[in-house]
């Protein structure tokens, strides 16, 4: 498959998630979408300029180019994690982690503050406070990058040789 008609196909398969994508599609697909928010990042940096203070761009190009392709991006991934054997929602583990992560963090902020009110010393607290914290986030951090690099050498293992559970294997035409 070829650049464009990897576009091509992952665009007319916006939001299919059964089936499978070969390797050659959605490689050509995410680099597409790699050049493409570059470009539109560049556009926006130099028509809208940057924020002084948080120095992000203030451009509406790239971030509706995101909107727009969030579907196709994770259709495709999907389906690509159906060809090489895998269920599709592998490929939100990492967005799970990042969850989990952020509720654990709030219950640990609310436990603690409970404490806090009902007349514990903050001093106290602080230490088993900031341990928790600390070691909850370097736990997270370190899993979400051993599931970024699993989730890379999901994407990039060959197709199921012949029909598997999801389907037939992808044409290239």
């Amino acid at each position: 498959m070829t650049f464009v008609e990897a576009i091509k196909s992952c665009m007319s398969k916006y939001a299919r998630f059964s089936g499978r994508a070969s390797r050659s599609e959605y490689w050509w697909f995410v680099l597409f979408i790699v050049l493409t928010s570059t470009v539109l990042g560049i556009i926006d940096n130099n028509i809208f300029g940057v924020d002084p203070v948080t120095q992000t761009s203030n451009g509406v190009f790239g971030p509706l180019f995101s909107l727009v392709t969030l579907l196709p991006v994770l259709s495709v991934g999907w389906r690509r994690m159906h060809d090489s054997g895998r269920p599709g929602w592998y490929l939100l583990l990492p967005m799970l982690v990042t969850l989990s992560t952020f509720f654990f963090l709030m219950i640990g902020v609310m436990s603690f503050a409970t404490l806090q009110n009902i007349g514990a010393d903050p001093e106290m607290l602080r230490g088993p406070a900031e341990f928790l914290g600390l070691t909850g986030m370097v736990t997270a951090v370190i899993l979400q990058l051993a599931l970024v690099v699993l989730l890379l050498w999901w994407l990039t293992r060959p197709s199921d040789a012949g029909i598997n559970a999801f389907g037939p294997p992808p044409t290239t035409g």
